[in-house]
């Protein structure tokens, strides 16, 4: 049986539901003595936002280019590790909203064959995202599965809301859309990808995507076929790691595809209100025959309480 979602790009939706389930709530902000450990400092300022090339997707509302104008924030250099997330969990027996539904969407290649046996729902549209009972951050590809030795892995099958209860309490917050385009940039003009306009500069892979056929064949050439750990591949020239590839990474704002005439140009925070959750970065599961949502500028998103097996997240410290 298939369901029908509304898709963010290589992501899959949680359908409306007439009733969502109980969540858990962080009541206790915990913040730690040094929360800028393993943090980068960024000064802000002017930068360009958004890209105007033929490879974009203008109807995802990547451009115009527009100078915006930020303050200085500390960002992770790491997206959030399963290590850290357990720790988190450990510290607040919080539970995600993947443990709440009891199920999140897989993958299709990454499951065993008894669980491939045990689905009974795929995705409309996108079959290989798979509906598998008991999915979660601990048990990423069900319940054989495990993070024991993932724990320097970016975590995963996390919601918005999920990575919104850690920044609570660990004194972070999620970064601004803007914040993380100009983080992901380095310090380039107008470029590509984190590093420069080239995807593989003299051979070298620089990020975690899908390599080969989507979605039947992947070569796996960039040495992972799944997540890789967080410091896999050089930082680009701010010192931050894998802002393009291996997981998406939620943004605080809303998703608009207007986003140039919202929220202003000095620090904007994106519209008030939306139906989902801004998204950037890419995952390992992107293909330029598919998904060509790896670059800097490029945007997806989803509701904020769906979970999949590609999407994590990453903190910054600042006032806004």
């Amino acid at each position: 049986m298939s369901i029908n979602t509304g898709l963010a790009c290589c992501s899959a939706t949680r359908p409306l539901l007439k009733e969502n389930p109980k969540k858990s709530h962080v009541n206790t902000v915990i913040k730690k003595e040094n929360s800028t450990f393993e943090m980068v400092y960024l000064s802000g300022g002017e930068f360009r936002m958004g890209t105007n090339n033929t490879d974009g997707f203008p109807a995802d509302g990547e451009g115009p280019i527009r100078e915006v104008n930020l303050q200085p924030f500390y960002m992770d250099k790491y997206a959030v590790t399963n290590a850290e997330y357990l720790e988190f969990v450990t510290a607040t027996n919080y539970k995600t909203e993947a443990e709440h539904f009891g199920w999140s969407f897989v993958f299709y290649s990454f499951l065993s064959k008894q669980m491939a046996k045990d689905v009974k729902q795929t995705v409309a549209g996108t079959p290989w995202w798979a509906v598998v009972e008991g999915a979660y951050w601990g048990q990423p590809e069900g319940a054989d599965s495990s993070i024991a030795n993932r724990l320097e892995h970016p975590v995963v099958h996390i919601s918005w809301n999920d990575a919104l209860a850690y920044c609570k309490w660990i004194g972070k917050r999620l970064p601004t859309e803007a914040e993380w385009e100009y983080a992901a940039r380095g310090g380039l003009e107008q470029n590509t990808f984190p590093w420069g306009n080239e995807l593989t500069p003299n051979g070298e892979h620089q990020c975690n995507i899908w390599q080969g056929e989507f979605p039947n064949m992947n070569t796996s050439e960039d040495g992972y076929a799944g997540t890789a750990p967080v410091d896999t591949y050089k930082p680009n020239d701010f010192g931050l790691y894998n802002m393009s590839g291996n997981v998406w990474e939620w943004c605080s704002d809303w998703f608009a595809t207007s986003i140039h005439n919202k929220g202003g140009l000095n620090n904007p925070k994106g519209p008030q209100f939306g139906k989902s959750k801004v998204m950037r970065g890419g995952s390992y599961l992107c293909h330029k025959s598919y998904c060509n949502r790896y670059r800097v500028a490029a945007r997806s998103s989803n509701t904020a309480d769906s979970s999949t097996g590609n999407i994590g997240f990453r903190c910054v410290v600042g006032d806004l």
